[in-house]
């Protein structure tokens, strides 16, 4: 193919065939630009960089992608494990899926990924020794579930809270306890609350507090499906990011009823989850969860490989809460001393 400066150059490609062994003839890969005349062929656009220094990846060297978003494929080797934030400042990377760990045990067996998911869960991996958000609002009344923050003066919460500074997103399903959401904008921070179930569809409570009706999900609906129409007021928490002009986030609880591990991976793989200060799941394992497929032992590793992702972003688990009020379930069963429900509090330590 010839080269044309800063043009795209259409080739057509025969697709191979029988009488060329599955090959493509060399002489086949300059045919001229012609509608009339690929019939039976695929065009393949190809684009052409301006110099040598920016067409690494056309020529099969590693370079910088033409848009700030690097697929998966683009050498996601030589970017460091740990962050993920693309290759300059600013710019983020779009996963297609999340790197599961390797087995438990040397064969897939459900009691060794159960033991080690659960030991993961109840380990605190950072101390706080401040997380009673009474002492900094007086009055405020206890929530029904403890959702702890991390308080300490080292992370930058409890700064922004005093300088009233902070926002709160909180994801529901239909919870009508919103005393931790109260709570949070009685302290000062500017608190949105979205559920599918509020009556209208953006209502303001008092200076600091707003609840919208919509529901976060993994996805956004395609308004050319049918069946997404449905679903219209449901959004990846990326595009409400965009929407509402938000860069940060210092705290985001989540309680969404087994939603949560598809949302998660979705934060992970968009790189939104580096937007967030400090994280408070409430996480399900009573079953695997809204599109979470594969028998019990995936199911347990692919869980385990989700909380993982959010150490490699320097998120740290330091609070665990084992609900004993639920059923004691794992997966459908009566096994492993387990809870069906958790509520998990990490603080990301990069967070300024």
């Amino acid at each position: 193919m010839s080269r044309q400066s800063g043009r795209y150059v259409a080739t057509a490609v025969p697709r191979p065939s029988q009488a060329t062994g599955g090959r493509v003839p060399v002489r086949s890969l300059r045919a001229s630009f012609g509608l009339a005349t690929l019939q039976g062929c695929v065009i393949a656009l190809r684009f052409e960089a301006l110099s040598s220094e920016t067409s690494g990846i056309a020529a099969g060297r590693e370079g910088r992608a033409p848009r700030s978003y690097l697929r998966a494929s683009d050498n996601r080797s030589a970017l460091p494990n740990t962050a993920r934030a693309g290759r300059n400042a600013g710019e983020k990377t779009i996963r297609w899926h999340i790197e599961l760990q390797p087995w438990a045990s040397p064969t897939p067996s459900l009691d060794y990924e159960a033991v080690r998911f659960l030991k993961y869960i109840s380990t605190s991996q950072i101390s706080c020794e401040h997380m009673n958000l009474n002492s900094l609002a007086g009055r405020s009344e206890a929530a029904k579930k403890p959702w702890s923050l991390c308080l300490d003066e080292q992370f930058s919460l409890i700064h922004r809270i005093r300088n009233k500074q902070c926002r709160l997103y909180s994801l529901g399903l239909g919870n009508e306890d919103n005393q931790f959401e109260v709570n949070m904008a009685n302290s000062g921070c500017e608190v949105h609350r979205f559920d599918p179930s509020v009556k209208s569809a953006h209502v303001q409570e008092g200076r600091r507090l707003w609840h919208h009706r919509l529901s976060i999900d993994w996805r956004d609906p395609n308004p050319a499906i049918a069946a997404h129409k449905l679903h219209s007021n449901t959004k990846k928490l990326g595009t409400i990011l965009n929407e509402f002009g938000h860069q940060k986030i210092d705290v985001l609880k989540a309680d969404v009823e087994s939603a949560e591990w598809k949302i998660l991976e979705n934060l992970i793989l968009e790189d939104v989850v580096g937007q967030i200060g400090q994280l408070v799941v409430e996480v399900h394992i009573h079953w695997p969860g809204f599109e979470v497929s594969g028998n019990d032992s995936a199911v347990v590793r692919y869980w385990y490989s989700l909380l993982r992702e959010l150490e490699l972003q320097d998120f740290r688990l330091f609070h665990t809460y084992k609900d004993l009020s639920k059923p004691q379930m794992f997966l459908k069963k009566e096994a492993f001393n387990a809870s069906s429900s958790y509520t998990l509090s990490w603080v990301n330590t990069r967070w300024k």
